[in-house]
């Protein structure tokens, strides 16, 4: 085994078939980690989410937005039997230790010189434990170690007027000048919400942003984005809604679809929020709660967010 950073990386390895990934982030939330792998492809990179869905059992869901991929995986050890075509390439083992995040690839030719070297020299990776180097025929294995960090997911609504302003600009400007201020801004989601409701500027939507974070800074940035809103807003009903982690409570998700159907009051939201634990914060009002909380619960469904309930 070989202990390698990114540097030693592209310093030993200049051949036209390395293609280094763009950036590796990891968040965890207890025993499930989250990893996001920027691919230096776009649709090519469909290959790797079939194979790595098929082949790791670790693996509870794999998605590809564009050159982004994003793995929802469980903590443990699950070797993988490599098969060319049929399991040529999987995530063997993900462990988080102190503040660190370690998630072993393996693959078969071309797979296995992206579990190593390409990934290895991506941003965001501290450094990979290189165990066979794969290309040809050959296997390729490595860990690749990365910094723990933490999901934070923003519910935004309530932002414009009749005559002006739209949530979805602002919620997506409010991300860039987090991202200036160093956060990992890393989606935007818009949720389309009861289209009969009377209170409705036009298209009745909220916005949910979602940001890894560093370990104790979570408050700082929905400090940020609670300021953010309260000097640009145009409404006087501005609210937000903070979920913590990766996954989405059931009962949250069903408040969402509910609220997509009918509409809602905020004593509603206001009473799932506290059940949940959800973290309901009124910037200029109270009635953006509701549009904010359901922001939460489609976050990491964007197609069913966008759909329309009739």
């Amino acid at each position: 085994m070989e202990i390698l950073r990114p540097s030693d990386l592209k310093e030993r390895f200049q051949d036209p078939w390395i293609s280094p990934y763009r950036k590796v982030l990891t968040m965890v939330d207890r025993d499930m980690v989250e990893i996001l792998e920027y691919h230096p492809c776009v649709s090519g990179s469909e290959w790797m989410i079939y194979q790595y869905q098929r082949s790791s059992r670790l693996i509870e869901r794999a998605r590809r937005d564009g050159n982004r991929h994003s793995y929802l995986a469980r903590t443990g050890k699950a070797p993988i039997e490599l098969q060319a075509s049929l399991n040529a390439a999987g995530i063997e083992e993900v462990a988080v230790e102190g503040d660190e995040v370690r998630v072993v690839h393996a693959g078969l030719a071309g797979a296995g010189v992206g579990a190593a070297m390409c990934r290895g020299m991506a941003e965001g990776v501290k450094r990979i434990e290189l165990y066979d180097v794969g290309g040809g025929s050959k296997p390729g294995r490595a860990a690749v170690i990365t910094p723990r960090l933490e999901k934070v997911v923003i519910g935004i609504d309530d932002t414009d007027t009749p005559e002006s302003g739209a949530t979805w600009t602002l919620a997506n400007n409010i991300g860039l000048e987090a991202r200036k201020q160093g956060f990992e801004y890393i989606d935007h989601v818009t949720v389309q919400l009861y289209p009969h409701n009377p209170h409705k500027t036009q298209n009745c939507v909220s916005v949910a942003l979602a940001f890894a974070v560093r370990p104790g800074e979570a408050d700082k940035l929905v400090a940020l984005v609670r300021d953010l809103l309260r000097d640009n807003t145009l409404s006087d009903k501005t609210a937000m809604a903070v979920l913590r982690g990766i996954v989405v409570p059931e009962k949250l998700r069903e408040y969402s679809a509910k609220s997509k159907r009918t509409l809602m009051e905020v004593e509603e939201a206001e009473g799932v929020a506290r059940e949940l634990g959800v973290e309901l914060i009124e910037v200029t009002g109270s009635q953006g709660k509701i549009g904010a909380l359901a922001a939460l619960g489609l976050y990491d469904d964007p197609e069913e967010a966008a759909r329309v309930y009739y």
